[in-house]
């Protein structure tokens, strides 16, 4: 095996403070974009950027940058990174681990002394999970311009508070949005290392996985909507009851989308009823659906037959919105940097897979705009998005060593 180049230690240590920047101590942890939580990891990671020698800068909407100022500045970087929100009740691996991989790649580029040929930075994002404004991937988004001002006063999180309201009150102005997006070919290229979130590698005994694509994903919210009445004197003839419609759906969810694909994920993962009183019959109740499938038109014929489904209400006197979040198709990742990665595992003797990704990424939206690389890390027992998600911090390590590798090659 050649030099490895990664401290070990020191990629354990960051995991560990930015781990204590959460509003549910001992219950997981819960970063959600402007908040409290936010603000204080932004701190730390400004901090450690400028520990590593990189002139920083926070963007409009409070997506970080480090640069390692390259011999030819006028070339596109390489962006190295990940995003720093979590889900509510989440685990410590989801996202800073890729954020750490361009931080430990800066650490390391720092001591070798090395200058590249062409700029190195390192990013950390906002608001990938879509924790608290239920619309993923929106740092990315605004990066690669696909997100309209309009919809920062839109997108409401669980308090009725819209983005444009938090960012404000955060000290960003929502105006100013715009100036975020990167034009096509203003990077060379973007990699991003993430924990797989899935049981293949740790089963397989691999350290990390290369991933070949991203599959297809799409985000509904769904409303139905009833009639609000007392749940004591509402004789059950009688009642227009949102809940009891929602739930003959989302029961019928997993069977629809078996029947279209079984290779595709259908999943409800939160439900609001309004007025949301114990007493009384629920007259709106909103859910979301978010389906994955390797095949594009599989996704849209799940959702052609969720509509039929919905359909069926309208006899029970109910009725239903369907408000479209987020649809992307399978997003290939680059061909040139795969083989890059497998050059450099190879190298280092880091054993590896090709894989495709089921999970949506920012590697994934940024390919709008340059090359993008994007691989995997081994989660133990395949669980993530809970306090258990965990990663080796040796299987870290290697896959960091590979991200480092590559962000030489292609900064070269």
């Amino acid at each position: 095996m050649t030099q490895q180049h990664i401290n070990e230690f020191r990629v354990q240590d960051m995991i560990e403070c930015i781990a204590r920047f959460t509003s549910t101590p001992g219950k997981g942890t819960t970063r959600l974009t402007y908040s409290a939580e936010h603000r204080d990891v932004r701190d730390y990671l400004l901090g450690k950027m400028k520990e590593a020698g990189l002139q920083t800068r926070e963007d409009a909407v409070g997506n970080l940058f480090g640069r390692i100022e390259g011999k030819n500045p006028a070339l596109p970087p390489v962006l190295v990174g990940s995003h720093f929100d979590s889900v509510p009740n989440g685990g410590n691996f989801d996202g800073p681990a890729g954020v750490i991989a361009g931080l430990e790649t800066a650490f390391v580029f720092q001591e070798l002394g090395l200058k590249p040929e062409r700029s190195v930075e390192i990013i950390a994002m906002i608001e990938e999970e879509g924790g608290r404004f239920g619309s993923g991937l929106l740092g990315s988004r605004l990066l690669t311009g696909q997100v309209k001002q309009q919809e920062l006063y839109e997108l409401k999180d669980q308090n009725g508070i819209s983005v444009a309201q938090a960012m404000s009150e955060f000290g960003l102005d929502p105006s100013r949005s715009d100036e975020v997006a990167l034009s096509a070919g203003s990077l060379h290229a973007f990699l991003e290392l993430h924990i797989e979130q899935g049981p293949v590698l740790e089963q397989n005994q691999e350290d990390i996985g290369i991933v070949t694509e991203v599959v297809s994903l799409s985000q509904i919210e769904v409303t139905v909507i009833g009639a609000a009445g007392h749940a004591g004197t509402t004789p059950m003839n009688a009642r227009k009851d949102a809940m009891v419609g929602a739930a003959a759906v989302i029961a019928r969810i997993p069977d629809i989308v078996i029947e279209v694909d079984k290779a595709a994920v259908g999943t409800v993962g939160r439900i609001v009823a309004q007025p949301g009183g114990a007493n009384v019959i629920p007259n709106s109740v909103s859910f979301s659906v978010d389906i994955r499938s390797p095949q594009a038109e599989n996704v849209a014929e799940i959702k052609g037959k969720l509509r039929t489904e919905l359909k069926q209400l309208l006899d029970d006197g109910l009725t239903f919105e369907i408000n479209e979040k987020i649809t992307i198709p399978s997003t290939p990742m680059a061909k040139e940097i795969q083989e890059q990665f497998a050059k450099d595992a190879d190298a280092s003797g880091i054993k590896r897979r090709w894989m495709p990704s089921g999970a949506g990424h920012d590697a994934m939206i940024l390919s709008k705009i340059t090359q993008t690389g994007l691989i995997f890390v081994p989660s133990r027992d395949g669980i993530s998005h809970a306090p258990e998600e965990w990663t080796d911090y040796d299987k870290l390590a290697k896959g960091i060593e590979v991200i480092f590798r590559t962000a030489k090659a292609l900064s070269e």
